[in-house]
């Protein structure tokens, strides 16, 4: 459940917004990279010409899906909610700028905030959450970070946002981090909508 009053929702992108079919076996193959060891630490640890390949490689990967990600169900709906409420959004995610941008033009997804890896420390470091917390001038607690994977549970728990993990009916191990476990984002329409009522936020909806 919401813990606090709900007065800004973070997304993370791939798998939350937009599908995505990234391979991390695939890429951590091609980058040598061990399963246990962050990808995208591993990257900036390299020496300088070997750091600067792996990133253009990662880059290349990350482009390749953008043209291929497509709007999950329930995102148009959601954020409809969220503006008539009045509930400012904004994207934090580990991808480059580049293939963000590209997601969201491809499926018309008019959130003005994106964060990448370019602008803070990448998830599981709070650092993205938190400037948006100061930015908006809400407690951090105010927010909801929404996700897919662990790495978004870790960065809103580091940030003590709420935080809500999107299943699509798969069991996970981690998901007793999360405050709010949904199938998908039209579920959490229903329960941000019944939230705001509980809490006497006025929609129409």
């Amino acid at each position: 459940m919401l813990t606090h009053e709900l007065q800004g929702v973070i997304f993370d992108l791939d798998n939350t917004l937009v599908s995505s079919s990234l391979d991390f076996d695939s890429i951590r193959a091609s980058l040598g990279c061990s399963k246990e060891v962050d990808l995208l630490d591993f990257v900036a640890a390299l020496p300088d010409q070997e750091k600067t390949e792996s990133e253009e490689l990662l880059i290349e990967y990350e482009m390749n899906d953008a043209f291929n990600a497509k709007k999950l169900n329930g995102t148009d709906e959601l954020l409809a909610l969220l503006s008539e409420l009045a509930i400012p959004c904004a994207i934090v995610t580990r991808n480059c700028k580049q293939a963000a941008l590209l997601k969201l033009k491809n499926n018309n997804i008019d959130i003005p905030i994106l964060l990448t890896r370019e602008d803070h420390k990448a998830k599981p470091a709070p650092d993205a959450l938190l400037s948006l917390s100061h930015d908006w001038n809400m407690p951090p607690e105010n927010l909801l970070y929404v996700g897919d994977y662990l790495y978004d549970l870790q960065a809103a728990q580091n940030a003590n946002t709420m935080s809500c993990l999107i299943t699509y009916n798969k069991i996970l191990s981690y998901a007793d981090l999360a405050n709010v476990v949904v199938n998908d984002l039209t579920e959490l329409n229903d329960i941000i909508k019944q939230h705001c009522l509980v809490n006497k936020i006025n929609f129409h909806g």
